[in-house]
């Protein structure tokens, strides 16, 4: 009976945070997420990466490169592996001010307190967020709000009375 493959280490996203948040930040972005999993005999190492304006390829491509040779270097745990770098796709929860700061002008879902919401991002500070709900402008504090949800709108319309042909995601 062949030995049981062990996977990466319980610790190991914790462990690759710490080590990729410093080299994602000196290439001008901010480290999202992290995940390790097994794929075959390699680990999966899924790295997300945002910054304001969004990441196009080219950066992906830049962030990827420095997070490879930090991984080599670093030697976060034993045996190959596959490194994915990508930016979070729309389905991504708003949990960070800088989640809802890069949501403005979108459409979202939330809970605040009980109450389910569903409004236009109009602004975000220090203190909660700003929403469109029904014409009228809310400030929900972050302590009552829940993880937001973007709403992709089809043919929305634009402040001159146009219809946007896509939605951002």
């Amino acid at each position: 009976m062949p030995p049981a493959q062990a996977g990466p280490p319980p610790d190991a996203a914790r462990h690759l945070t710490g080590l990729l948040t410093p080299v994602v930040e000196s290439s001008g972005y901010d480290l999202e997420d992290v995940t390790v999993t097994r794929a075959g005999r390699r680990s999966l190492v899924r790295v997300i990466v945002d910054a304001d304006g969004g990441v196009d390829l080219d950066a992906v491509a830049d962030v990827s490169r420095a997070i490879s040779e930090a991984l080599d270097d670093g030697d976060p745990f034993a045996g190959p592996y596959v490194l994915e770098v990508s930016s979070p796709g729309v389905d991504r929860p708003l949990r960070e001010p800088r989640h809802w700061r890069r949501a403005t002008g979108r459409l979202v879902a939330v809970d605040a307190g009980d109450t389910p919401i569903v409004g236009r991002v109009l602004d975000s500070d220090d203190q909660g967020v700003t929403l469109e709900v029904d014409g009228a402008r809310r400030h929900l504090p972050w302590s009552g709000l829940g993880a937001g949800r973007v709403q992709v709108e089809f043919n929305r319309r634009t402040e001159d009375g146009a219809s946007a042909e896509h939605e951002r995601g």
